[in-house]
């Protein structure tokens, strides 16, 4: 499902692209007047000092204008087309990751199965042939009664216990995902605007005094679009170590029969407290690889936000995790 509003945020950026057009000519407007006031001042200048005009920086607002005339092949489409390897590269990377994951979990749940078949004392609460072949061997007196119905108890709540620690691990997977399509959402929506008001961005730096609009408007693009291989990378480290947990469980399942997994799904629990709260610091990394300006009030809210969640997601596992154990 995740995956599928991802694509939709891959198309919903490719269906707004046309709208660069409409801008565009707006763009031109501002572009030509800004060039004709740039020529004109620096012109004069030159002929008031009796210097000769130096035509090279004359130059400059006229690559701006094509730059705008052909704004989404010229300027999107160049950046996109250096920068689209790279989501690619993390992407591929978190697949492979995501694929070792799944397979090791899956060996891991037909060894916890196999553990608990081995043992006599825990096979008749997962397997129902040993749970009958156990009522079998009972007759009907009082003291079989009362261990019949332990058994039925036993049964009950090892059920319940284990429902509710797959309900939890599933309802902190989704927030997983959920903050994770937060900032992909956030991602495509920021790139939306920059690449539809970038004609008038880079029409405004034509004008004295305006010049670094240009190179901010690139700057901010390039530290957005960076959101998208950030959160692959991150997501493809967060599962290399559960990987790395699920290999160690495994090994001590097949060497040491005293294990605990109770442990083990602690730890996993933690490890993803701490993936949504990782996920909310994507925007500050991928600012240190492109420094963009103008963004610290943002990534203080996302910060913030990102605490209040860790915060609610922590309380509820401490409290689950403590009526589990007492159980």
């Amino acid at each position: 499902m995740f995956d599928n509003l991802h694509q939709i945020l891959r198309a919903l950026y490719d269906d707004m692209m046309p709208l660069c057009a409409d801008m565009a000519g707006i763009a031109r407007g501002l572009a030509g007047l800004g060039a004709l006031f740039y020529v004109a001042h620096r012109v004069w200048q030159s002929l008031s000092r009796a210097e000769p005009i130096d035509v090279y920086p004359l130059l400059r607002p006229f690559a701006i204008g094509l730059c705008i005339m052909f704004f989404p092949v010229f300027v999107l489409g160049t950046i996109n087309a250096v920068l689209s390897p790279v989501v690619r590269g993390t992407h591929q990377m978190l697949e492979t990751q995501t694929m070792d994951m799944n397979e090791y979990r899956r060996q891991k749940d037909r060894l916890e199965y196999q553990v608990m078949i081995r043992n006599p004392e825990t096979a008749y609460l997962v397997s129902n042939e040993a749970f009958d072949s156990k009522l079998e061997e009972l007759g009907w007196s009082p003291s079989d009664l009362v261990t019949m119905a332990g058994m039925y108890i036993d049964r009950g709540m090892y059920n319940l216990k284990k429902t509710i620690r797959d309900w939890f691990r599933e309802l902190l997977e989704i927030i997983f995902q959920a903050a994770a399509l937060v900032i992909d959402t956030i991602r495509t929506f920021f790139l939306i605007v920059l690449a539809i008001l970038g004609p008038i961005a880079f029409a405004i730096s034509v004008y004295d005094g305006f010049q670094s609009t240009m190179t901010q408007w690139i700057s901010r693009y390039v530290s957005v679009y960076f959101w998208l291989p950030v959160s692959d990378l991150f997501s493809c480290i967060l599962a290399r170590i559960q990987v790395l947990m699920l290999q160690r469980d495994i090994v001590e399942l097949e060497t040491n029969p005293n294990f605990s997994l109770d442990a083990s799904n602690t730890a996993y629990i933690i490890f993803m407290l701490i993936g949504i709260v990782g996920y909310f610091t994507i925007p500050t990394v991928a600012n240190w690889i492109i420094s963009a300006g103008g963004m610290g009030s943002y990534n203080r809210n996302v910060h913030k936000g990102g605490a209040m969640a860790a915060g609610a997601a922590g309380a509820a596992a401490g409290n689950i995790i403590g009526h589990l154990k007492k159980n």
